[in-house]
């Protein structure tokens, strides 16, 4: 890692750096599913967009899904969906995913990734989502699973409705650049934190930390992984939200009297035993 830039006004002083986060890519690494994609029928239902919008975004989503979507595919979808949202009431956006938001996460949410949310909370950790879906769908699933931050998509709104333009795209590289934007503001150590994602564009995220974890990698993110001294988890058991958001198990170790390296320890102990019951 590269050395703490020098202080600003507003940041934190040396002497409260230190802070630890874990920051949790969510689709295919929390929820088993694409955020972007469950919407489209309720957003069909309320007139936001058409049956030809709806069939594109179910190839999408199943490209997704099967991991055969690659860089260009996503860069065309993320071109297709500016265009989509364009002249969208963000009032009417929210209203609908506030309705529906667990109808549709709630089925695909993975329990090893609920667990371990709980764990780092425990641990005295914050929880960061970081998701290229736009923010209007993330915060509200990152307030369900009690997430402390997010980092998503943001776009431009004038006069309440969107304009099409995108202020920010939190996609590859972009995502670590917030997260170390966040690190700065928060006063995180970077070498400290933790970073979760199911996905070869997300290496840089992975990267930025001192404890990056490869969940559910195919081929290409698993010889990443490898190469970069990542874990490997595996998630496995979707279960509803609801029945998943329960008092977690009391944590032994607590993270001031440990190593970054035995935090990393008991947090892979922890989420393999689970993953065993």
């Amino acid at each position: 890692m590269t050395a703490e830039p020098l202080q600003t006004p507003g940041t934190p002083s040396s002497a409260d750096r230190g802070r630890v986060a874990a920051f949790f890519d969510l689709d295919k690494t929390i929820i088993a599913t694409s955020s972007s994609g469950v919407f489209s029928k309720p957003f069909y239902a309320g007139g936001l967009i058409t049956r030809g919008d709806v069939l594109r975004s179910a190839y999408a989503h199943f490209l997704f899904l099967v991991g055969t979507a690659d860089e260009d595919q996503t860069e065309r979808m993320r071109r297709h969906l500016s265009e989509l949202v364009t002249g969208w009431d963000v009032s009417k956006v929210q209203q609908i995913v506030a309705e529906t938001v667990h109808e549709l996460i709630d089925p695909y949410v993975y329990a090893e990734a609920v667990n371990l949310i709980a764990e780092h909370h425990e641990l005295g950790h914050d929880v960061v989502i970081v998701s290229a879906s736009g923010a209007e769908l993330v915060e509200p699933i990152a307030t369900v699973l009690g997430a402390d931050h997010v980092i998503a998509t943001r776009m431009a709104v004038a006069d309440g409705r969107f304009t099409g333009e995108i202020d920010f795209y939190a996609y590859g590289e972009n995502k670590a650049a917030a997260m170390r934007e966040l690190a700065e503001a928060r006063g995180y150590d970077l070498e400290r934190c933790y970073a979760y994602s199911d996905s070869i564009t997300d290496a840089p995220m992975l990267a930025a930390v001192g404890h990056g974890f490869a969940v559910n990698p195919d081929r290409t993110l698993r010889r990443a992984a490898s190469e970069h001294g990542w874990g490997v988890l595996t998630f496995v058991r979707p279960v509803a939200l609801r029945s998943a958001l329960r008092p977690p198990t009391p944590v032994l170790v607590t993270a001031g009297a440990l190593t970054a390296g035995a935090v990393a320890w008991a947090v892979w102990r922890l989420v393999r035993r689970r993953a065993r019951a």
